[in-house]
């Protein structure tokens, strides 16, 4: 089995470098923000973190093909970085601090790309999460300063807290009524947003969460430090990983009920 160690450390460079620019401009009373066809905001801070990451890949990893939110796809072959530069950018904006860089590498594999690294990296909340393939997901400041995250065992829904982004998503797609009736059967519901309650699940602070529409930079990292705490990372439709345009995690013990109640019944 490939270690993928030195991508991983590639990876935390990439987050330090990534997390100094953000950083820098997080809060900035002159802070540009500009709004994309998709009617979604971008900030300068967006921009800038990822033409610093690709900078960066493109000295470190120049065979490998990066895939970003704001420039979009660049190179080909069997390896492939995903990058998110802010997951977040409207907390961001706003001064709020849940939001996060991701980074994740994949590789060519049975059923398409499939994520081996993943980083996510929150430093206004001083956090990050990471993982590779076959070698377990952790928390902490550095590789070297780290602990081994694991998935909740909570086995009942009546026991189990369930985190989400928003309503608006769910109503548009036909799938509210559902969703309102997993909260009505669940313990607690929070809705925290964006990659944060990924990396709850993992850490075991959480057990379900679902998002309705999502792209693939939004999940690759996710998923990769889901499954590797010993998680459940598929799309509504039950496909694993990060290529169905949304997103059920879970510790995986809960895994068919939440698919149960978010997909529409007739």
């Amino acid at each position: 089995m490939p270690d993928y160690h030195d991508d991983l450390r590639l990876a935390h460079v990439l987050a330090d470098a990534a997390d100094a620019t953000t950083m820098e401009r997080f809060k900035a009373l002159d802070l540009k923000v500009e709004t994309k066809p998709d009617m979604t905001p971008v900030s300068e801070a967006d921009k800038a973190a990822e033409e610093l990451i690709r900078g960066h890949l493109q000295r470190a990893r120049p065979r490998d093909a990066v895939l970003g939110e704001e420039y979009g796809i660049e190179g080909s072959g069997p390896r492939r970085w995903v990058i998110d530069p802010i997951d977040g950018t409207k907390n961001y904006v706003r001064g709020v601090p849940v939001w996060a860089t991701l980074i994740a590498l994949m590789e060519a594999g049975e059923g398409g790309y499939q994520p081996v690294v993943g980083v996510v990296s929150a430093p206004a909340l001083g956090r990050r999460w990471w993982a590779a393939k076959g070698h377990g997901a952790f928390t902490g400041r550095s590789l070297t300063s780290a602990s081994r995250i694991h998935v909740s065992r909570v086995g009942k829904l009546a026991d189990a807290s369930f985190a989400y982004s928003s309503l608006s998503g769910w109503e548009e797609q036909g799938r509210l009524d559902g969703f309102l009736d997993l909260t009505r059967q669940v313990w607690r519901t929070r809705a925290y947003g964006d990659f944060w309650p990924y990396m709850m699940v993992a850490e075991g602070s959480v057990d379900l969460c679902a998002e309705p529409e999502l792209s693939l930079w939004d999940m690759a990292a996710n998923a990769i430090v889901v499954t590797e705490a010993g998680g459940t990372f598929t799309g509504l439709d039950g496909r694993p990983g990060p290529h169905s345009g949304n997103a059920a995690a879970s510790n995986g013990l809960l895994h068919d009920e939440l698919l149960g109640y978010l997909n529409p019944r007739h």
